[in-house]
């Protein structure tokens, strides 16, 4: 983490030391009372609860300073207080600081799916030979991203970030916190539709990455998405496209399912091939890995450096993980969230995979806005061509989900229909057996990861 003294945050952030002694350092940063440890500065952020009623909270947790935009109480005068104007501008200007600083160069991620996992890739790729920092979990907002900034140490080469918008405008002001030298667009797909007017829209408003690259930056683009490179059309700087074509300059050739163990491809760039496996259960992580190898490739990194990464890489939790359930049940656990395009792609590799049978468990897709309703009736006529024995459908929108396997032919006794994550959970674990492949996947607000727990919880009895 930075160290930092309290009169220097105060300069740095545009604000004034009011209690404590100037010279105390800091290497904690946080913004949850719930989680401050010994010596943090707490970041007092306007909110739905407002940082500034948990100011002793966090004290009483061992913080030893706070950055305030208004008179806080706090008993002990050796508190660092700092008063600003606003605390999420001041946490920004203070992970610029510590940025530049350092003189890490940026590694920025968007676009609508695999972006997390795009970014934990380029991580453990350039981590062949440079010291990285990655943004943790999935800190790609205005806090997350300058917290995970605050995290860079004297020392650090890389800073593998994620940013991740539900608005215009949001990648804009990250991208001027953390201008990228390396700015990678992973696709453009029906994801927060709820706030925006189509496509196009949320492809402009990922341009903002683009637009927000240092001067002589790299663009890490999806060949395969007409609307990435749409947006890439006037950037003067270097391109490299990553994708499953031909004019693809990082592409994947030879895609092979290899059982259990996931895939075995081979990776070009130019005249340069190279074979590896690939130990994901789900097909799509492919296009992730690409545009991984192109972010390594702009900083000089051949394939046969990074081949020992690319076999050693893992599925997040909760992001396609397979989980062993006990007597031979295979539950792959990808209930951080979902979109159709994601949800499509998991149906389809897993449908492909051998299984006595293949339960399908998937909640509600959220913000698609107009279209949602269509969106789960597609998927509904997936589901029933891709190879699925059962469907479970958990909540209002995914019952659409059920509606459409049913008309596409699935036989309306292996559907279930739940109206939460909490009612669907013991159901299916009474309902799997040995030998099944379940998928539990869905929006992030639909705790399916529920689901999961439940069939974990079975290995134990």
């Amino acid at each position: 983490m930075a160290a930092l003294r309290l009169d220097e945050i105060a300069r740095l952030a545009g604000g004034t030391v009011v209690q404590g002694p100037a010279g105390r350092v800091f290497t904690g940063f946080g913004i949850d009372s719930r989680r401050a440890a010994a010596g943090d500065l707490f970041f007092a952020i306007p909110a739905e609860r407002d940082g500034h009623d948990y100011v002793a909270a966090a004290a009483a947790a061992g913080a030893a300073g706070a950055v305030v935009s208004r008179p806080v109480d706090v008993p002990d005068r050796d508190f660092g207080v700092v008063r600003v104007g606003d605390t999420v501008a001041a946490l920004q200007a203070l992970a610029a600081a510590v940025l530049a600083r350092e003189k890490a160069r940026v590694v920025a991620v968007t676009g609508s799916v695999g972006k997390t996992t795009t970014k934990e890739f380029a991580a453990a790729l350039l981590s062949r030979r440079f010291r990285v920092l990655k943004s943790g979990g999935n800190y790609n907002n205005r806090l997350g991203l300058a917290l995970s900034l605050l995290g860079l140490e004297p020392g650090d080469e890389v800073a593998v970030l994620e940013m991740g918008m539900s608005a215009a405008g949001e990648i804009r002001d990250l991208a001027r916190v953390a201008p990228p030298d390396v700015a990678v667009v992973t696709n453009i797909a029906p994801v927060h539709l709820q706030f925006f007017d189509g496509l196009e829209a949320i492809a402009r408003a990922k341009k903002e990455i683009l637009d927000g690259a240092r001067p002589g930056a790299t663009a890490v683009l999806n060949a395969d998405d007409p609307l990435v490179m749409g947006i890439a059309a006037g950037f003067d700087g270097r391109k490299l496209t990553f994708g499953r074509g031909p004019e693809a300059d990082v592409a994947a050739e030879a895609v092979e399912p290899a059982g259990a163990a996931g895939f075995a491809l081979r990776l070009r760039y130019g005249r340069e091939r190279v074979e590896t496996p690939f130990p994901f259960p789900n097909e799509a992580a492919v296009d992730d890995l690409l545009a991984a190898a192109a972010v390594s490739l702009s900083f000089g990194l051949g394939f046969e450096e990074v081949r020992p990464a690319v076999a050693g890489l893992r599925p997040l939790p909760r992001r396609g993980a397979l989980v062993e359930a006990g007597a031979g049940l295979l539950v792959c656990d990808d209930s951080y969230n979902s979109n159709p395009r994601a949800l499509d792609s998991a149906l389809k590799s897993l449908g492909a995979r051998p299984a006595a049978r293949k339960v399908a468990v998937l909640g509600d897709m959220l913000e698609l806005g107009e279209g949602a309703a269509e969106f789960h009736r597609r998927a509904g006529e997936t589901v029933a061509r891709t190879g699925w024995d059962v469907l479970v459908a958990v909540g209002p929108l995914a019952s659409l989900i059920a509606d459409g396997a049913v008309a596409a032919g699935l036989g309306a006794a292996a559907v279930h229909r739940f109206i939460d994550a909490a009612a669907a959970a013991p159901a299916v674990a009474a309902l799997v057996r040995a030998g099944d492949l379940v998928l539990v996947k869905g929006s992030r607000g639909m705790r399916t990861e529920t689901v999961v727990d439940a069939l974990a919880a079975r290995r134990k009895e």
